[in-house]
């Protein structure tokens, strides 16, 4: 009789000597490539653009740049605040600095004003209306690094703290004295970075630690706990240098957000794998003396759902290369490369681990056949009680879901549809500055500025028109313009004098929602400018830049994305369920199920953010992220509980076939669901905001997965249909008994 493919696979890679040939080919492989590849995290990119080149703002900003250059530099601000008014002592404070830099320039650094020169009364005359605060300005080099511009930052608070004779840095703003922040691009990027690499490490340290404290918690066994976290070190040991040497060929960018989340993932989902296999392994040995024999098996059964579910995980997360936001396309290869080597990993190293320990990893618990416990009770002279191998709570979930499948799913329904209902409340925010601690200096010093000068002056937008040699009467058009606070008189191009660039302060906050909004008012009154000037094609004539047109552009561009990946993304994996259970039905109930899931957690998730954690508004990624990752990764137990279900279907009755896959996959998806959920909600302990709010989020989606939809709807919705969830597929009888046996 031809061997099952999978239990083949299993004498490969877990057999008495193959066990062993396989644990070495993983050591030599990690060992070869950690010391020929670069690891990733030290090919990170921060630099790389979030929007595409054609992007309005995109455009907008290199014709600036082209035909309007800045030469000054790349800036850090330095926020001078005293809340009773800055006072002469203050002054001389800025003009002593400055002087400082001046004898004695940082690195890098390209341009400084000449603040101290400047008398005290013409200082004065640019502090803020109420008096209590002023910005300056130094530049450095646009081609400086993180790291010099880093060092810079420490130079600088060393110069102005020694110019003081105090520190300012650690003083509260809420205290009373001289404040001093260092804030704008190079103080908003150097602290970025910094809260990033402090957040790998913290991330790493508490994802291990709470996958171990979990792992021997359910399973009460340290070997077990261990085993995973072994797989999942050896996977990271070659994921970690693979997209290294791919992000070191520049065949792909690796970002620090991006390298973090993946940390995560790599956990969760490799845990989960891990854990199918191992549940399985353990039924096997309850039944079969031979270790080896009751891996083979194991592997049999459970192999199919574990590469079904990578595979749908890897191609769900590959529908990032669609994106046009460089973040999430950027995301797309790094994320699908780990869970597919995750999975390899699973079905190769896992099992030649397990082969090689054998019961002793599931010590002090081991499971045994009958007769090997008659055995060991003779020879230790006691009584055996053998255990059931299934949990109580799984046993009354599969009762009540076959006695009563309607109530279950009308109060399922009730709960999901309730929590999803909020989601045309949430409020988003395309801010990535918000994302950052309050307490952060440079955000401290950005809210500073926000606080004491008009909103607009903050990032005016920056407008410019091809007036074609016409007259052309933009900025009284502009100023017009209800929102608009002012405009400044317009700047000719350097190349081509026809161009004309005008700075437009609008009255919202550039940064808010309502600012972005006017972007698109703004565009419709210029053309409209353009067209009584009697040019045609004023589209083609007219560039709007700056931060509040890129916050637009990445509002648009997210919106787009979301509409492509979405569906993508669902019609992918509803073909891929299709293919592995060969049902329609099913496949459309599960997907529903899945996408229902996830706007319960996006709603759950508001509740729990703007009305627990005072949140305002979530970051615009959101949305994207939470699905993609939900519905890839809540597939994983539905095709893990469903293929037990059609298994069972081929020799028990329809009832008892739903009942027993319920029963049978009910404590490992509560263990890998609580231990998935757990690395996710890790994220929520970083100060950086878009991850907590994405943790939250998708630790509750994972929730809701683990103990509603999986083993409550899906299994009711199952039984409901009856023959008809198997459509058109061959594993019913028409005139099958569908009452369980006593």
């Amino acid at each position: 009789m031809k061997k099952h493919p999978l239990y083949t696979w299993g004498q490969l890679v877990g057999g008495p000597k193959a066990r062993w040939i396989t644990l070495l080919v993983w050591v030599l492989l990690t060992l070869v490539l950690s010391f020929t590849w670069p690891a990733v995290n030290t090919v990170e990119d921060e630099t790389a653009p979030n929007l595409p080149e054609n992007a309005m703002s995109q455009q907008a900003n290199r014709l600036i740049k082209q035909e309007f250059p800045n030469d000054a530099g790349n800036p850090a601000l330095i926020v001078w605040h005293r809340d009773k008014g800055l006072e002469a002592n203050d002054f001389k404070a800025i003009q002593d600095t400055y002087k400082q830099l001046k004898n004695t320039p940082l690195k890098g650094q390209s341009m400084l004003p000449p603040f101290d020169t400047i008398p005290q009364q013409t200082l004065a005359k640019s502090v803020s209306e109420d008096g209590t605060s002023l910005v300056t300005p130094v530049f450095f080099n646009t081609t400086a690094g993180t790291d010099i511009l880093q060092e810079n930052m420490n130079e600088l608070q060393r110069v102005i703290k020694d110019t003081l004779a105090e520190d300012p840095f650690k003083r509260k703003i809420s205290d009373s004295g001289l404040h001093v922040r260092l804030s704008g691009p190079v103080g908003i990027q150097t602290d970025a970075v910094s809260l990033f690499s402090q957040a790998d490490v913290k991330l790493l340290v508490a994802t291990v630690l709470l996958v171990l404290v979990l792992l021997i918690l359910l399973y009460r066994s340290p070997l077990l706990g261990i085993l995973p976290l072994i797989v999942v070190g050896f996977a990271y040991g070659v994921i970690s240098p693979t997209l290294g040497f791919l992000a070191d060929k520049g065949w792909i960018t690796a970002d620090a957000q991006g390298i973090s989340i993946m940390t995560v993932l790599l956990f969760g989902a490799g845990t989960d794998y891990c854990l199918f296999l191992i549940s399985r392994y353990r039924e096997f040995l309850l039944v079969e003396q031979n270790k080896f024999k009751a891996l083979q098996l194991a592997i049999k059964e459970s192999g199919g759902a574990i590469i079904m579910s990578a595979l749908t995980v890897v191609v769900g997360l590959g529908t990032l290369l669609l994106a046009h936001i460089g973040s999430f396309y950027r995301f797309a290869v790094p994320f699908s490369v780990a869970v597919f080597l995750m999975g390899v990993a699973s079905l190769t190293l896992l099992p030649a681990l397990l082969a090689i320990f054998g019961r002793v990893a599931f010590f002090p618990f081991i499971p045994r056949t009958k007769e090997m416990n008659e055995d060991y009770a003779k020879k230790k002279k006691k009584t055996i009680k053998l255990k059931e191998s299934k949990g109580f709570l799984s046993k009354k979930l599969g009762d009540l879901v076959i006695r009563k499948p309607w109530t279950i799913i009308l109060l399922t329904l009730f709960l999901l549809v309730g929590l999803a209902s909020f989601v045309p409340r949430v409020q988003y925010t395309y801010d990535l500055l918000e994302s950052f601690p309050k307490d952060m200096p440079s955000r401290e010093g950005f809210d500073l500025i926000s606080d004491h000068f008009s909103p607009g002056e903050l990032a005016p937008v920056q407008i410019v028109v091809d007036t074609k040699g016409k007259d052309v009467s933009v900025k009284e058009e502009l100023t017009k313009l209800s929102f608009v606070d002012q405009v400044t008189e317009p700047v000719q191009g350097k190349r081509n004098n026809q161009l004309q660039m005008f700075e437009v302060s609008i009255k919202d906050n550039p940064y808010s929602i309502e600012g972005i909004n006017k972007i698109p008012e703004l565009r419709k009154s210029l053309e409209q400018v353009m067209k009584s000037a009697e040019i045609s094609d004023a589209n083609n004539y007219i560039w709007i830049g700056g931060e509040t047109a890129t916050l637009y552009d990445t509002k648009q561009t997210t919106e787009r994305d979301q509409n492509v990946i979405i569906p993508v993304m669902i019609g992918i994996i509803a073909l891929l369920l299709l293919v592995y259970l060969r049902s329609v039905v099913a496949m459309i109930y599960l997907i529903v199920t899945v996408v229902l899931s996830f706007f319960s957690a996006l709603g759950a998730g508001w509740l729990l953010l703007h009305y627990g954690m005072d949140a305002p508004a979530i970051q615009g990624a959101i949305p994207l992220y939470a699905f993609v990752f939900l519905v890839a990764l809540g597939e994983d137990y539905n095709i893990f509980m469903v293929s037990e279900i059609w298994k069972n279907k081929r020799s028990q009755p329809h009832l008892e076939a739903v009942k027993n896959g319920v029963v049978q996959t009910g404590s490992v998806i509560t263990s890998a669901g609580l231990i998935l959920a757990g690395t996710f909600a890790v994220l929520a302990t970083l100060p950086i905001q878009v991850l907590v709010q994405f943790g939250i989020v998708t630790a509750i989606g994972v929730l809701l997965d683990t103990f509603i939809v999986r083993p409550l709807l899906v299994p009711a919705i199952t039984v409901v249909l009856g023959r008809f969830a198997f459509w058109p597929g061959k594993l019913w009888k028409k005139k099958e008994r569908t009452k369980v046996n006593a």
